[in-house]
Formats: structure tokens, sequence, C-alpha cells
């Protein structure tokens, strides 16, 4: 599969190297490259030097400035020699995204072709086609270069996580690296003006070393640091109104260790949950299922103590904001504010938790279309986009139909960690950062969501891959579902009606927390479905092998399903308001904390859904009167915005209520008892 991209854009969705801002010198005179273009800016000429935007990190140019980083300067030499560059840096500390934006500026008229390696397949860079001789007229084979290495204008090829590509792909580079020359192309003659590769030297990210001293004698190699790229002018640039000067002096302060797992990158990422009022925390990676946490190593080698709660907090209170631990309806507010923002976001849940649909509910609602959807164990990459001859005797690319066209689109990659193979991972980094597929940008793509399960649930393991942080922290937010984070009941008593309502009271109020985790909201609709074939409830839980199911009581529901006038619920409650509302009355004449009727009452009102409060406005607005301002308060704090506003209406209906009840039905109950009446919230 062809993976190139031809671009003369910064990439801002993720951490960004070479700062926009950042003012460029003319390079000094110097040799051209032998045998082809270079750019007037590589030979001296006048370098564009971008104006100044103050921001409020940097409100004057910093000190410094116009020397560039050390990569800029790096990357200029190699065009002003003609040499192949090799640089090898830690994971999202700008190396790329440094070529990105420094190359179009620095060299007015130069594009940069990028080449993801792991993408990369031996046929990809060069293929040997039949192809009609215009003077024959009989068809020879011709060698057919991809498109991408013909703009018709100088470029620079930059051959990206280029460690990550296999063996023959390595030696089909050692041509490129050395001559400039693919086949019988000669790069040079087709405009190009530099070429480099990149990576991370580390085993824990790639899996092989360059050994080959006859692919390595033909490079100049530069190792960097987060200090030799321009990142934090970049961030400041981003965040114009945050002074990041405490944040800078945050990461600054802290061990190598902690710096490299915390990269810009990541920081990034934090920031960007800090500007969306989200937990920091959502921004750290989920490396093989689990939370990346800020731990140095002891001199033993262990983990040290753990450190991310107080850097989060610290960076909070540099920016002046809230670190909230969690916000009310987190995966909508989560989907949303991706589509909004253009992200990529990882959703790690449990089975049957409602993640798949709650992403296509919030993308159809979102665009007004349904999501691009792909099931990750039934896709290669490779079914995305391949290469194909065209009649101009270039290698283009076909992308999959569901990729182009103008409409808006959000990518799901369902079942994320089990791909068909654990290459998929790398593959995919090029989509989820630089938003293309084989050099080619995906139209008005709005987001990216990756679902996945959890290595572990229920103390079961789960046959899922594991990644690395590198591939994981391509993610702006990294979310752990919890069951009760994606409401799935209201949709139930949408298309069950009474006998989901019933389901639902058994599994809010009979079962405890273990169980409501077997009992996922996919077993929920069985269970009710088979309720209504006139089927047995046990065949519906969740099967775990040698005739044993989940273990969960089913005594309950089934009496409630078989005599609903015994079980108390919302249809109750209306039926029988006068009496429910002098218990009530009279709970709170016997304790201001109420009673077991009094508890009875809020946990029914706390587990209802929207449908059926409405249903009942004034039963509840009547029965609110009477609970514990303290229970009252509970019902506005931490529900979705559609039950935040019942809320507040229900409560505005007690007290007219109250008032029209005027003094005497304030002091005494229906049954005729007086009663103190509990203060009003």
């Amino acid at each position: 599969m062809s993976s190139v991209q031809t671009t003369s854009r910064p990439v801002t969705e993720q951490a960004e190297g070479a700062a926009e801002a950042h003012t460029e010198t003319a390079a000094g005179a110097g040799t051209a490259s032998p045998g082809g273009p270079v750019p007037r800016s590589a030979r001296g000429g006048a370098a564009s030097t971008p104006r100044w935007r103050p921001n409020a990190t940097y409100p004057r140019r910093p000190e410094g400035a116009d020397a560039g980083a050390r990569l800029e300067q790096f990357i200029d030499a190699m065009i002003t020699m003609g040499q192949t560059g090799q640089v090898f840096g830690e994971h999202g500390i700008g190396k790329t995204s440094t070529f990105l934006s420094h190359i179009p500026r620095r060299h007015p008229g130069t594009t940069v072709v990028l080449v993801p390696a792991a993408n990369l397949t031996p046929d990809d860079l060069l293929v040997n086609a039949p192809v009609r001789d215009p003077r024959s007229g009989e068809l020879v084979l011709t060698q057919l270069i991809m498109a991408q290495l013909t703009p018709g204008k100088p470029f620079v090829l930059l051959i990206d996580d280029s460690l990550q590509a296999g063996d023959t792909i390595q030696s089909q580079l050692m041509q490129i690296a050395c001559d400039w020359t693919l086949g019988e192309h000669d790069l040079r003659a087709l405009g190009c003006v530099g070429v480099f590769l990149t990576d991370n030297e580390s085993l824990a990210e790639t899996s092989a070393r360059r050994s080959d001293l006859a692919i390595l004698d033909r490079m100049v190699t530069l190792r960097i640091t987060a200090a030799d790229t321009a990142w934090r002018y970049k961030l400041a640039e981003r965040y114009p109104d945050w002074d990041l000067t405490e944040v800078f002096r945050i990461w600054a302060g802290l061990s190598p260790h902690l710096r490299s797992l915390f990269s810009p990158r990541t920081l990034e990422h934090v920031l960007d949950c800090a500007r969306a009022e989200f937990p920091l925390s959502w921004g750290l990676p989920l490396v093989g299922g689990h939370r990346l946490r800020l731990r140095d190593v002891a001199e033993n080698g262990k983990p040290g103590p753990d450190h991310t709660t107080e850097i989060l907090d610290r960076i909070a209170d540099a920016l002046g904001v809230r670190n909230p631990r969690t916000v009310a309806d987190p995966v909508r507010r989560i989907l949303r504010t991706a589509i909004r923002q253009g992200w990529s976001v990882l959703l790690q849940g449990p089975p049957g938790c409602g993640k798949t649909q709650i992403t296509k509910q919030v993308a159809r609602e979102e665009t007004g279309r349904d999501p691009v959807y792909f099931s990750l164990p039934v896709t290669n990459v490779e079914d995305l986009c391949v290469p194909i001859p065209t009649p101009d005797g270039t290698l283009d690319t076909l992308l999959s139909r569901s990729l182009v066209g103008p409409e808006p689109k959000v990518i799901v990659w369902d079942e994320y960690n089990r791909p068909k193979d654990k290459a998929t991972f790398a593959k995919l980094m090029e989509i989820t950062q630089e938003r293309s597929l084989a050099g080619r940008p995906i139209p008005n793509l709005r987001a990216q969501v990756a679902l996945q399960n959890p290595p572990y649930h229920l103390g079961r393991k789960l046959q899922v891959s594991g990644n690395n942080v590198a591939q994981a922290s391509r993610f702006t937010v990294s979310y752990e579902v919890r069951p009760e984070d994606i409401p799935a009941g209201q949709w139930l008593v949408d298309t069950y009606g009474e006998v989901a309502e019933t389901v639902l009271e058994w599994w809010h109020n009979d079962i405890d927390d273990e169980g409501r985790q077997w009992v996922t909201k996919r077993t929920l609709e069985r269970l009710i479905r088979l309720h209504q074939a006139g089927l047995p409830l046990e065949t519906g839980l969740i099967y775990l092998g040698q005739g044993e199911y989940a273990p969960v009581p089913l005594a309950q529901l089934e009496a409630r399903l078989a005599d609903r006038s015994k079980a108390v619920g919302m249809r109750e409650l209306a039926r029988d308001v006068d009496a429910w509302e002098a218990r009530l009355a009279a709970a709170s004449e016997t304790s201001a904390e109420g009673t077991n009727d009094t508890d009875l009452v809020h946990q029914i009102l706390a587990n209802a859904e929207v449908s059926q409060l409405r249903r009942h406005r004034d039963v509840v607005a009547r029965l609110l009167r009477h609970l514990p301002p303290k229970l009252r308060a509970t019902y506005l704090v931490g529900q979705t915005p559609e039950k935040q506003r019942f809320w507040v209406a229900a409560l505005a209906r007690m007290a007219e209520l109250a008032e029209a009840a005027g003094p005497a039905g304030t002091g005494r109950a229906r049954s005729g008892r007086r009663r103190t009446a509990p203060r009003q919230s």
C-alpha cells in the first residue's frame, strides 16, 4: 500500500515541533546539491521571515529565536550540502512536525513528501508494469514510480518511522539514501532537494535497529531531544491567551524519565483537555490498556512514587483552571468535543456497555450522517487504499469509497485492539496523526474514534493486543468507559415499554455492583426479549462454559415480571401518590434524614429514566416537597443535561405546588397529621 503525503501545511492536530512564529535566518552560501535543483533560500537567497505574533507566553520575540532550533539548523544544512539526514529522537517531541512546518517557510516553494514507512510494502515505491511504448506500439515493462515523487516542484522526501519498515524496504531505502535514486529514476531530476529518515531508536517502540553498515555509511545522523525542537513556541501560539511559562517550568523540572513519559505531544493533549474543562488525566495515553502513570524509577529499577495527580494539579493551578475528577455525561461530551475540534479519541470499556452505539448516535447527531465504520478484526489497512498505475506512468492511490467525497466524516475504528496483525497499530499512526492515508488527506474528516476492550474484565483476560506509548499517544483523549457512563435505559424504555422499566428497576435496586457489571446493556435487552418470547431468562446471561452462567440471581427479576403489582416503581408511586405523600410527610416528622420510605422513593426517582419522570411530573414535584434538601440536591449533580433540565423544572414546580397549598398545606399532611415541613433547597 502506497503511503505518501505531499504537504506544505503545518500539522496542528498533535504536538508540533517548529514554531510557526519562529523567525528563520537565511542560509549561508553553500555548495549546491550535485545533479539537481536547490531552492533559492537553500543557495543563500532571502528566506521567508514570518511576522512575530505576540501571545501571553511570549509577548515579545524570545531571545535566541532567530538562531532556530537545532533540528531546524540540521535540516537547512543537509539541504544545502545535498546529504541524506537521519534523525533519531523520542516520540512526541516534534520531529515530523518540525519538517512539515519549517521547510515550507524556510524554503519557499518547497514541499514535503511524507512517507510513513510502516505502511510501505515492497511494490509501493516502485513497480514494473506493462505500458504501451509510443514509438513501437508494443507493450513493454516500465518502472512506475509513485506519483507523489513527481510533484512538479522542489520537494524534500521525509521517510517517517523509518525503522518500522520491513527488511525489503530497508534495502530499498539504501539506494534512496545513497544516490537519491529509485530504480531507474533520479530523484534529483524529479525535483528532490533533500532526503531524511526519522524514528525513535527505542526497542520499546520499534522491532529493529538499523545496523547494516552499508546503509549507515550513506547518511549524516543526528540524535535529538525535546530541547532541540521549538515545541514550546508552537504550544504558546496554540494557546495564545494562556501564559505557559509556569507550565514549561514544571515540565523542565521533571526528571529525564518523567519527561520521556510526559512528552510534549502528551502535554499538548493535557492542555487540550484543560481547555475543554475535562480531567487533565484524560490526556494521558492508555498503553496496553492501562493509563500511563508518571512514575520515576527507583535505584533498584522498581517503579517509584506516582506523581501523576501532583503534576497535573500543578499544571491546572498554573493555568488557573479546575482539574475535575470527572464530568457529567462524559462519553457524549468527549465525542461531541472530538467532532467539533477534529480530535482523535480512544474509548476503552467493557463488552456490551454501549460504546459503539453511542458513538454512532452522536456522530449522526453532529454530522447528520452515519459514521464511516471499520471493524479491525476484519479490516486490513491495505483494504483502505491500494496503488494503481496511471496513464502518465506513475503510481497513484485508490482510496476506499467510504473515505472520499466532500461529506463530513467521523471514522470509527471498532475493536481497535483486536486487529488482524499487530503491525496495524503502526500502520494506523498516519491517519490518526496526519489525517491522511497513502498521502491523500481524507476530505472533511471531522474526528476519529477508536473503541476497544480492556485487557481484563471481571477477573478474566480478554484476547486483545497491546500497543506502545508512541502509538497510544496519538489520541487527544483516552477515556476508560464505565457502564454507568452510557445511560442506555432510556433507549430500552422507548423500545420495549413497561417490561423494560421493570427490568431496569430490578437492575438498579435488586442486584449489587458486581451483578450490574455482569449484566451489561446488551444483556438487559436479551433478558427483555427472552421474557417477551416466554423463554427462560438464564439463557440470556453471559455463558462462562461447562454449564456455568454469570453469577447473577434472577429470582427477584422473575418475581417482578410475574407480579408487577407487588413491585414499587414510578408507576406504583403515581398510582397511589396520596398515600406515598402522606408516608413521606410522616417520615419527615420522624427524622430530618427520613426513613426507609424516604430512601425508597429517593432511589426510585434517582434511577428513573427521563421519559418516566416527565410522564409523572406533578407526582415527582409533590413527593420532592417531603424529601430532605440534601437528597434533592443530588438530582442536579453529575446528571446529563437532559436530566438536569427536568430536575430544575421539577424543583420550580415543587415551589409552585407549595405556594398553592398555602400555610395549611405546608404544615399538615394529607392524612391530617401535623408535621414539620422540610426546609426547601
